[in-house]
């Protein structure tokens, strides 16, 4: 093949009313070059002319065939489907109208799946947010090095990557299987498909490369599914795509696989929901709580006892044994990357560590044998602008004596730069015991030499005994602690800075230079205002 994988992929792209980024997304998987022998583009009954320019497109290339359905399915799966019917060549990924493969991609999967005898092969998704352009890694430790899986119970966190984007599939497998996405206007119909294929026990080759551009839009007038959380109905969704895919794992005997399913719902979809519960309505609190104790409801004892005082079991068993929404706070920073256990800090009778004192059968005894690495460790943080070295100061909270048995003696602040992660201001400062349950620090903070941006703080603590521990610092709030202050500059002649704290409570800073940035910050307030 002189090195070089032959014409034997199809990629299905998919769309509805995205005229502005499908040709984008086409032209994305035809330049992937002669691994390619189809690209079938799926058009689900769009009025904004996006079939139109597909079918420009199809006339100058005879790779690309354009598939009209005659009525919008109202969801993802049916038009994927409408694509594997129409596929004729022996290997098929999926690519969605608003994203992209990078260079490359299509040949490193192809390339891994037949050097590894593989039904799947599959590789590194990049979330890219716009406008910013920032880049995060989905699931990377699954995708560190090149790994061959002779079946999927062999890395049971295969269960944690969702997409089928990603990842390319041998067509007659999914043939053989009957593995199809749901019909119609189901959401996550990639979780149910995923499980679908990991049931069938495929042999799954890993590779580390980057496969698929996932981009994230949140400013779009229609936001994606994954991203139009506001409405309950959404999280009933996951909750009927979760059930399914643990039910269709189980079915097929992969009980490691259905566990692991359980444990990836409490750490991924619990957290990531927690952390935004104290913005909702109390009406739609009062819905997720209810439906999320009755999916809870059915877990058996083992699913539990896996790590048990990690911060998706813990958000689990305190909504599981309370009728009634409560602690929001607390949980959204326990929700929180990496987790922070606000105190009180209470114990039962006993004196194990227990989550309230009225909440006893939620037990935090693990927590004394926890590495410190691991540890829920919670700092608060306030900022204090000045005109010539604003201050930062952090209160490092004990943790049922774990703090003090390690011995905090260095703590670093760093200030990264969500655009591009940059990092800017970097200063380390030893805490100082501030009585028996707090150590104090203060960190000076060269406002200028962060320059123009959003800054998010991250803090790493390390111990006498060895250990370190990457944490983010808790936005204390009230008496004025986050609002905009104007700070006099010898650089930029003035800074507008804007301490405040993120969906799961972070202290974050945003920053703009001189006159004309603070005055783009006014055209933007104004704009929100009157939008």
């Amino acid at each position: 093949m002189g090195g070089r994988p032959v014409s034997r992929v199809a990629v299905v792209v998919i769309g509805y009313d995205d005229r502005a980024h499908v040709g984008d997304a086409v032209r994305s998987a035809l330049a992937q070059g002669s691994a390619v022998a189809e690209v079938i583009a799926v058009d689900d009954c769009s009025t904004d002319g996006s079939a139109e320019l597909l079918d420009r497109l199809a006339a100058g290339e005879s790779r690309l065939r354009v598939v009209r359905r005659r009525e919008n399915s109202g969801g993802c799966g049916s038009p994927r489907n409408d694509g594997i019917d129409a596929v004729t060549a022996p290997w098929v990924m999926f690519l969605d109208s608003d994203d992209l493969l990078p260079p490359g991609a299509v040949d490193a999967l192809l390339t891994a799946a037949t050097g590894a005898h593989a039904e799947v092969a599959s590789g590194l998704c990049v979330r890219r947010e716009l406008p910013s352009g920032r880049e995060r890694p989905w699931q990377a430790p699954l995708y560190a090095a090149h790994t061959v899986l002779a079946r999927p119970s062999q890395r049971p966190r295969l269960v944690h990557d969702t997409l089928c984007v990603n990842k390319l599939y041998r067509t007659d497998f999914l043939r053989e299987h009957g593995v199809r996405f749901p019909e119609g206007r189901f959401l996550y119909e990639d979780f149910v498909f995923t499980a679908r294929v990991l049931a069938a026990d495929p042999r799954v080759v890993l590779v580390p490369d980057r496969v698929y551009v996932w981009h994230v839009r949140r400013s779009a007038e229609r936001l994606s599914l994954s991203l139009d959380r506001e409405r309950v109905e959404n999280w009933k969704a996951r909750l009927e795509a979760c059930a399914l895919s643990h039910g269709i794992l189980l079915g097929a005997g992969q009980r490691e696989l259905a566990r692991e399913a359980r444990a990836k719902f409490l750490d991924h979809e619990v957290r990531m929901y927690a952390r935004e519960l104290e913005s909702r309505d109390a009406r739609y609190r009062r819905a997720w709580w209810t439906h999320t104790r009755e999916y809870l409801a059915r877990y058996e004892a083992a699913d539990w006892t896996v790590d048990p005082t990690s911060p998706g079991r813990l958000l689990g068993r305190v909504v599981l044994a309370s009728a009634e929404p409560r602690d929001l706070r607390r949980l959204r920073e326990l929700a929180a990357r990496p987790a922070r256990l606000l105190p009180p800090y209470a114990r039962a009778s006993d004196g194990v560590p227990v989550w309230s004192a009225d909440l006893p059968q939620v037990t935090l005894g693990p927590l004394l044998t926890r590495p410190t690495g691991v540890l829920p460790l919670a700092v608060d943080a306030r900022l204090r602008p000045r005109a010539r070295v604003s201050v930062l100061r952090l209160r490092l909270h004990e943790l049922y004596g774990r703090v003090a048995g390690a011995g905090p003696r260095e703590l670093e602040a760093r200030w990264h730069r969500r655009e591009d992660d940059r990092v800017a201001v970097r200063t380390t400062t030893a805490p100082t015991a501030s009585g028996a349950d707090l150590w104090t620090a203060e960190v000076p903070v060269d406002l200028a030499g962060l320059g123009e941006g959003t800054w998010d703080l991250r803090l790493t603590l390390r111990f006498a005994d060895g250990a370190h521990r990457d944490v983010t610092a808790h936005a204390l709030a009230g008496a004025g602690r986050l609002r905009r202050h104007a700070v006099p500059s010898a650089r930029y002649g003035v800074l507008l800075v804007q301490p405040y704290a993120t969906h799961s409570g972070a202290l974050a800073l945003r920053v703009a230079t001189g006159a004309r940035g603070i005055a783009g910050v006014a055209r933007g307030r104004l704009a929100r205002l009157l939008h």
